[in-house]
């Protein structure tokens, strides 16, 4: 009654395969120390009936008809063994398969109390927000990196400026010279040289003369200068 009450019943479910194996092997025990007994007395008879198989024929016959004696017993003693061994074998293995599915059980528990909070379309819902924060964590670090105040640059402005800083480069090089700085900077190309303004060194007279073949120092540098340039 108290055992049905407070579950006294699957506790002792519990226990009896493990008091049976327990028993089977005491048993076993017991029937291997009688096997040795046997084996010892057989041997002790048939060394007797050696010892007087010549002068006591008939002790010998006794000593024999003992050994045969303890060797049937001894044979039926073998046979119990192999059966209880047999038997302990079987509620070993059937107890270690118990003992495995109510592990199985247990975790096939878990399992379900772990999926219970959570399906298939949970985790494809969570996964749909996981890929939606990052997004827009790359979209909010895009725009904190983008610089702030940027206005667009015209392009055709920056080509004109770049011109004129050519243009001004130019005849910088150029009245280093001594030379008349050069206006032309749309078309990039350089007047021609005959059309430049000459600048002797000497008087006018001496040119008018005839010495207008010699080049001043003035004259061959805007040569050299032009030839560097690529515009000869």
């Amino acid at each position: 009654m108290f055992n049905y009450l407070f579950g006294g019943n699957n506790q002792l479910k519990k226990e009896a395969p493990k008091k049976a194996i327990v028993g089977l092997r005491e048993h076993i025990a017991l029937l291997n120390k009688k096997q040795q007994h046997l084996q010892n007395q057989m041997e002790e008879q048939d060394k007797l009936a050696r010892a007087s198989i010549t002068k006591n024929k008939t002790a010998a016959k006794t000593a024999l008809k003992k050994k045969k004696t303890y060797e049937v017993q001894l044979v039926k003693i073998l046979a119990q063994i192999d059966s209880l061994e047999t038997q302990l074998t079987s509620i070993e293995n059937a107890n270690l398969n118990l003992e495995t599915m109510k592990a199985m059980k247990q975790g096939a528990k878990a399992m379900k109390q772990i999926h219970g909070d959570f399906d298939v379309d949970k985790v494809d819902s969570t996964m749909d927000e996981i890929r939606e924060q990052v997004e827009l964590g790359e979209e909010i670090s895009d725009a904190i990196s983008r610089p702030l105040g940027t206005q667009e640059v015209d392009e055709d402005e920056l080509e004109d400026e770049l011109e004129e800083l050519q243009q001004e480069e130019l005849n910088s090089k150029l009245l280093g010279t001594g030379s008349e700085p050069i206006k032309d900077p749309i078309t990039h190309k350089m007047p021609d040289v005959s059309r430049l303004p000459q600048v002797w060194s000497k008087s006018e007279n001496q040119v008018l003369q005839g010495e207008g073949e010699i080049e001043d120092e003035d004259e061959a540098a805007l040569r050299a200068l032009q030839e560097e340039m690529g515009m000869v």
